[in-house]
């Protein structure tokens, strides 16, 4: 077992979120930090539960494992009005024995989303991932202003966390301003896990 990890948790409805968690991940890996990159399932629109329980591609599903064993949480989602996607909110929602005794205490924390639109609520979406993780005793970092591209990206990017803004450019790529705030944010977290862990 990796004796220090930054958990990378996310849901990824159309690959946005996905392309930052993986970014995040790039900044992390580059700071001599193990990763481990999680998703969860997504939620039957039906009362019946019809969707399977393993992946059939892509990222294996999160454990509570996982998030007792991390060293440091990422909390990635697209924005749906204003708040997290209901997948992701339905595994955390089901954290709450972690929390009653206090498993994630003390943990560095960043979050992360995509909007389809500029003002689609991407800085509610992560207050909403950092009320998560201030209810679990986490310690929340976000991205600096030292991160030179919150200055200039005319798309993504926020002091409160790494975002994609899909309609800038159509499309599910970061753009170079996202990508290396996500990659920086990535990088930080990882000097953060490896201070604590010194």
């Amino acid at each position: 077992m990796e004796k220090s990890f930054l958990l990378i948790l996310f849901y990824s409805a159309s690959g946005s979120v996905r392309n930052l968690a993986h970014a995040i991940a790039d900044g992390a890996e580059e700071n001599n930090l193990n990763v481990r990159l999680r998703t969860v399932p997504k939620i039957s629109p039906n009362d019946a539960m019809v969707i399977s329980d393993i992946p059939e591609s892509g990222e294996v599903y999160c454990s509570k494992d996982d998030l007792i064993n991390c060293a440091g949480l990422a909390i990635g989602s697209p924005t749906r009005f204003g708040s997290m996607a209901a997948p992701l909110k339905h595994f955390l929602d089901s954290t709450g024995d972690l929390w009653s005794t206090n498993a994630l205490e003390d943990k560095p924390g960043i979050a992360f989303t995509s909007t389809g639109s500029m003002h689609g609520g991407q800085e509610i979406t992560l207050f909403n991932l950092h009320t998560y993780m201030l209810h679990h005793g986490m310690i929340i970092a976000g991205a600096p202003y030292s991160f030179k591209e919150l200055n200039k990206t005319k798309s993504g990017g926020t002091p409160y966390g790494a975002t994609h803004v899909e309609n800038f450019n159509s499309s599910n790529d970061l753009t170079r301003d996202e990508y290396d705030i996500a990659k920086k944010s990535g990088a930080r977290i990882a000097k953060l896990i490896n201070k604590i862990n010194a």
